[in-house]
């Protein structure tokens, strides 16, 4: 990482942010011998919610050429996931649907400052503790001001570039400028609170329960329980488990800090089979964190000479693990849509135009398929979502629709699925209904 190196004047793709979102769309950049700098407003490790990875992910990380540095790491292999909706049981194996390849769960600061070196080893300028302030979107060179915390005396400087990448998360560096940012109907509006235990047991995919040393010889689920208007996580690590709780901002309004995290300690003692897997658990003091503003959108993502990408472009509930698979989605496309602007600058209106329709389409496909029905205020297009579906493959779709099963939320999902006349068969038939989980 360059910690100590003056930052350039000049480049030809700004990106904001280090996280899955920039650091894949700048590596992808980079490779193509585009001149890159990337300012990070943290310095990496640095924490961060969101362990679960689908195994779809693979094929993203081949392109950017992570792959092996993820495979080298030893993250642990999930083999699918168990959930307790409403008191039924299901179980859903990935081996079932074709995947060779296996789903994991990931430190997200190790997984994300892995994906940061590889961005900068592929020619990216990576420089860390600089937080970009403003924005000028100029036609010619945007300029972009910024603030470099990286001494002992705040810095401030100017970087002047072609096109800027906002990949800042849920801070939303150019939606906040825009004031673009807009939230969900608030009924499904929601926000976690999340925490790490130590020596957590783990449920398998054969529904039984095994103790925390044997993560690495018997593969996880991701298990995940509804209660009252929310539901829980609890994804096993190499080293501790991670239990979040996502429910609805209005359950949480009125409490404090304190009071969030007793209310999260209480519920998840009260959680059928939960309670039994944290039984004999080691709550890490000092862990507990929240996500407020759960699920958003912004109406402006991209223009003749930015883009928006990742959790800075949308979020929503993260209950099928898609949040870094957007990321993925979203450096993809913006890649191949600058590197295209570049080589023909008089294209870069349309190309910008195309881009913003593929991370809207991603966005109300993932929005159907976690929060179920949506209104035309929530900013998805029905009609992107089903050309999404008919574009994706078969075996992908087939693996979303049995997942949806899986929760009371699939209704509206399989209605746009068969409105998109797609008849991917009875994938709920793999979604194996449990009489009793032996924890």
């Amino acid at each position: 990482m360059i910690f100590n190196a003056e930052i350039p004047k000049r480049c030809d793709v700004l990106v904001v942010g280090g996280g899955p979102a920039g650091s894949s769309v700048a590596a992808l950049l980079a490779k193509q011998g585009v001149d890159v700098v990337l300012l990070d407003k943290v310095s990496h490790p640095r924490p961060q919610v969101g362990e679960s990875l689908i195994p779809h992910f693979w094929k993203y990380a081949d392109h950017t050429g992570a792959t092996p540095l993820i495979e080298n790491e030893g993250f642990v292999a999930k083999a699918g996931g168990i959930t307790v909706w409403n008191g039924k049981i299901h179980r859903i194996a990935f081996a079932e649907f074709g995947f060779t390849r296996p789903a994991l769960h990931v430190e997200r600061d190790v997984f994300d400052e892995l994906l940061l070196k590889h961005a900068e080893s592929q020619g990216a300028q990576v420089f860390q503790q600089v937080a970009a302030n403003a924005a000028d979107l100029r036609p010619s060179f945007p300029k972009v001001s910024y603030t470099d915390r990286r001494g002992s005396d705040l810095g401030a400087g100017r970087i002047d570039c072609r096109y800027i990448i906002d990949a800042s998360g849920p801070s939303a560096f150019l939606a906040g400028q825009f004031k673009s940012k807009r939230l969900v109907d608030s009924r499904m509006r929601f926000l976690s609170l999340w925490g790490y235990f130590k020596n957590s047991r783990f449920v398998a995919a054969d529904g039984r329960s095994y103790p925390a040393a044997d993560v690495g010889k018997t593969r996880p689920v991701t298990f995940v329980t509804s209660f009252e208007d929310g539901w829980i996580w609890h994804i096993a690590m190499r080293k501790v488990t991670s239990v979040g709780l996502v429910i609805n901002t209005d359950r949480a309004r009125a409490m404090d800090k304190a009071g969030r995290e007793q209310f999260y300690l209480e519920t998840l003692r009260r959680a059928p089979y939960l309670d039994r897997l944290l039984e004999s658990a080691e709550y890490l003091e000092g862990s507990f964190s929240e996500r407020p503003d759960y699920s958003y959108y912004s109406t402006t993502l991209c223009g003749e000479n930015f883009y928006c990408i990742g959790d800075s472009a949308s979020f929503v509930d993260p209950i099928y693990s898609h949040g870094v698979l957007n990321a993925f989605y979203n450096a993809n496309i913006t890649a191949l849509a600058v590197c295209e602007s570049l080589k023909d600058p008089t294209r870069r209106v349309r190309h910008a135009q195309l881009c913003e329709n593929r991370i809207r389409q991603f966005y109300g496909f993932s929005r159907s398929l976690a929060l179920g029905e949506f209104g035309g205020s929530d900013g998805v297009d029905a009609e992107l979502v089903r050309r999404f579906m008919r574009q994706i493959s078969h075996v992908e779709l087939e693996l979303m629709l049995a997942a949806s099963s899986m929760s009371d939320r699939s209704e509206n999902f399989h209605r746009l699925v068969a409105d998109a006349g797609l008849d991917p068969g009875s994938p709920q038939t793999r979604v194996h209904f449990m009489e009793e989980l032996l924890l």
